[in-house]
């Protein structure tokens, strides 16, 4: 099945979505890889996030420098796989919706089905594709990382398929 999905992501749209759906997102989304998902549960700890979590889209993504008469570089998606040491302690402060590549460990399964959140999939490789679909960018956190800082994305039709559903089941059978 074909959707479209406004962000941020609501219960109901989680609970109708299953395996290999393919959709298209659009509103705000967050950008966060390996460095800012480390300081960004260091601050949850601590009580102290930048972002409040609740509803929201992570994007594995560290975005290329926008060339002229751009808003954004390349922004492919990066392996899902190397936040999943973070990933729980997200989901239990709000997190309801992921987007990267590959599979992820079946105790994010677990934690995704527990929180009720969901897992898409971007094609890796079309970064310079994907990135059309964003129409606004903003630094929000983490400026000292640069291209790996929290980003806010406005996103419009951003294409995706569902890799992780709601009942922890995974298109890539684990």
């Amino acid at each position: 099945m074909e959707y479209f999905i406004k962000l941020p992501i609501s219960k109901n749209d989680i609970e109708k979505l299953e395996i290999g759906d393919v959709v298209f997102l659009s509103g705000e989304i967050f950008t966060a890889r390996d460095a800012a998902h480390k300081r960004l549960v260091n601050d949850l700890s601590n009580n102290m996030s930048p972002i409040d979590l609740t509803n929201q889209t992570i994007y594995y993504v560290g975005p290329c420098p926008a060339p002229s008469n751009h808003v954004i570089g390349s922004a492919g998606p990066t392996t899902s796989a190397r936040m999943d040491k973070y990933t729980k302690k997200l989901l239990e402060n709000g997190l309801k919706g992921m987007i990267g590549k590959g599979p992820r460990d079946s105790f994010i399964n677990e934690a995704i089905k527990e929180n009720k959140a969901i897992y898409f999939i971007a094609c890796g490789g079309a970064g310079a594709l994907l990135a059309k679909s964003i129409i606004e960018i903003e630094e929000i956190a983490y400026k000292d990382l640069g291209t790996e800082s929290i980003k806010r994305l406005k996103i419009c039709n951003f294409p995706a398929i569902v890799a992780v559903y709601s009942r922890g089941d995974s298109l890539f059978g684990m």
